[in-house]
């Protein structure tokens, strides 16, 4: 047995807490409850604007940001001082690879502020540090980590791995274990990072509760096809796609709204675009909601679409799902291990807008699909239900981290059951 004041870890995200990475908080309330210290830590200061459950965290969670003089003059110090122990980390940003002068300056700045997270966590006693998604943060992770004399982890969502992977080469080398989010992220890694361990690698599917909803056929009968996407307003989100397609849907006649949950960046450029297409009565901008107005605006919907040029697993699928909504999303990553074409929800091919078309109106064409909500809401609750993919992340977390014990395999029996039960669930509609 392991003693309740060795298992202390930090747990570290970019920004927390963060509404739109709810599974954050909840890896922290699964891992105290099992027993684990956990400091919750955040690279970016809150912006303040917080559902009710989430400011809990605010005053529990350790800040670098904003920076201070005097400890980031010690930080400095530590790396001057330290420098035998971070060489090779200096080696690789100066001298290999293929990064950027600028991406090497950066990781120049986070190297120093990895020394300077260090210097927090000092006085936490913490014995392990795990970072989510493989930004900026893993690699503050990883230089702390080093210079505290502890391990460090991280997990692997979608652009993290796919589309920003700066020096994942180094993280994935020096962490102790990587969780990822998908079948598919694991192959990718092995395939574009062959000399990394394989057992260092474990799928961790995310999980949704599962939803007390209105069936498809209870939804109030309209001639209008009634749409909803969730997301941040990101480029990476690509809802600029959605607006041409809804401009499309308008040109042929089609009655429709189309309603879009998040806030970001892009609201403005946004609100251009539907000003421009002349899509004011038919897309609504709904900027930031509660998880109960998100339920409800699911049972309203007919279908849910996504339009995201990358993606992990996403949550917005699986509540979707879990709530009967039929789905349609690009058929990338690891998407596919969700939804499988025309049995759990429907697939477009990525970026063609003709493929989109053609697939959103043979589901509105359909007066009855049914089977395919409930389906997908089967396969939702059987396979991404939070609680139980919760007990597994907690049990191949603890393990991993403080049983000190060699690994000959990816996952312990619990997730390999979890992960061939899926398996066999997807062979089923093949």
């Amino acid at each position: 047995m392991i003693r309740q004041s060795a298992m202390r870890v930090a747990y570290l995200s970019n920004q927390f807490p963060s509404a739109v990475e709810p599974y954050v908080m909840d890896e922290i309330h699964k891992l105290r409850r099992c027993g684990v210290e956990v400091v919750p830590c955040s690279a970016r200061s809150c912006n303040g604007q917080l559902d009710e459950p989430l400011r809990i965290f605010e005053g529990q969670t350790l800040y670098l940001q904003p920076v201070h003089f005097l400890p980031l003059l010690r930080a400095i110090i530590l790396c001057i001082r330290q420098f035998g122990i971070l060489s090779d980390i200096f080696k690789r940003i100066l001298l290999r690879g293929p990064e950027s002068p600028s991406r090497r300056a950066r990781a120049l700045l986070h190297t120093l502020l990895g020394a300077y997270y260090a210097l927090l966590l000092e006085e936490h006693g913490v014995k392990h540090i795990h970072v989510h998604h493989g930004y900026f943060s893993s690699w503050i992770a990883m230089v702390a980590a080093r210079l505290l004399g502890v391990s460090f982890s991280m997990t692997l969502h979608g652009s993290d791995l796919l589309v920003h992977p700066a020096y994942l080469d180094v993280k994935l080398k020096h962490c102790k274990f990587c969780l990822t989010v998908s079948e598919f992220n694991r192959r990718y890694i092995f395939e574009n990072y062959p000399e990394i361990q394989r057992s260092k690698v474990i799928i961790q599917y995310m999980g949704v509760d599962v939803a007390v909803t209105t069936s498809a056929s209870e939804v109030a009968p309209s001639k209008a096809l009634v749409m909803l996407a969730v997301g941040r307003l990101h480029p990476i989100k690509n809802h600029s796609f959605l607006m041409h397609a809804c401009h499309e849907l308008k040109k042929r006649g089609l009655t429709f709204i189309c309603s879009i949950a998040g806030e970001g960046p892009e609201r403005t450029a946004l609100k251009q675009t539907i000003v421009e297409l002349k899509l004011e009565k038919e897309v609504r901008l709904l900027g930031h909601l509660s998880r109960e107005c998100l339920g409800s605006l699911y049972d309203q919907s007919n279908l849910v679409v996504l339009t995201s040029h990358s993606e992990g697993v996403p949550l917005v699928l699986m509540e979707a799902m879990s709530h009967g909504r039929i789905v349609l999303a690009p058929a990338i990553t690891g998407i596919h291990e969700l939804v499988v074409d025309g049995k759990t929800g429907f697939l477009y091919r990525p970026g063609s807008m003709e493929h989109f078309l053609e697939q959103l109106l043979l589901i509105h064409a359909q007066p009855n699909l049914e089977y395919v909500s409930n389906a997908g809401r089967q396969h939702v609750l059987r396979h991404f239900n939070r609680e139980k993919n919760l007990a597994v992340f907690s049990q191949v977390f603890i393990e991993r981290t403080f049983a000190g014990a060699q690994h000959t395999n990816y996952a312990n029996p619990l997730l390999q059951q979890v992960q061939l039960s899926i398996q066999r669930h997807r062979n089923l509609f093949i």
